[in-house]
Formats: C-alpha cells, sequence, structure tokens
C-alpha cells in the first residue's frame, strides 16, 4: 500500500496494523517513496520504549499545519 505524507499522519494506526500484518506500507510524499513502514521484533525495542509514558493529545499537538508544512518543504529540497 502506498499512501502520501498527509493520509499518513491522519491514518496512522491503520497504516501500523497493515504493517504489522505483514503488508507493505510505503509513505510518499509527491508521489515520490520517501520511507517503509516495517514492524521491530519484541528483541530489537530498546528496553526504555516500554517505560515511556506519552499522552496522545501530546504526539497529535506535535502535527501542526506549520510542521506539515515545513516537513513538505524539506523533502521537496526547499530551505
Amino acid at each position: 500500500m502506498k499512501v502520501n505524507m498527509l493520509e499518513a499522519k491522519s491514518q496512522l494506526s491503520k497504516l501500523v496494523q497493515a504493517a504489522l500484518e505483514g503488508e507493505e506500507v510505503v509513505i510518499a510524499s509527491h508521489g515520490k517513496p520517501m520511507v517503509r513502514l516495517v514492524p521491530l521484533s519484541e528483541q530489537r525495542l530498546p528496553a526504555a520504549w516500554g517505560r515511556l509514558k506519552v499522552k496522545s493529545q501530546d504526539i497529535d499537538a506535535a502535527f501542526t499545519t506549520e510542521i506539515d508544512e515545513e516537513v513538505a518543504g524539506l523533502l521537496a529540497g526547499k530551505p
């Protein structure tokens, strides 16, 4: 499955689940593949990750229109 950056932002949980189920998930910017989501095995996760306490509102707060535009510009090669 190939999705664009903004679609990936709004469907991250669905995309992660698809990757965990073995589906290839590629995130693209302007139609150009940029990254692939792949599951990590439990053995590869750093021990500290299990102790992180992150609230969804903290993560959502990081995704602003300004940040989206900045990331899109960086991916397009604009300073």
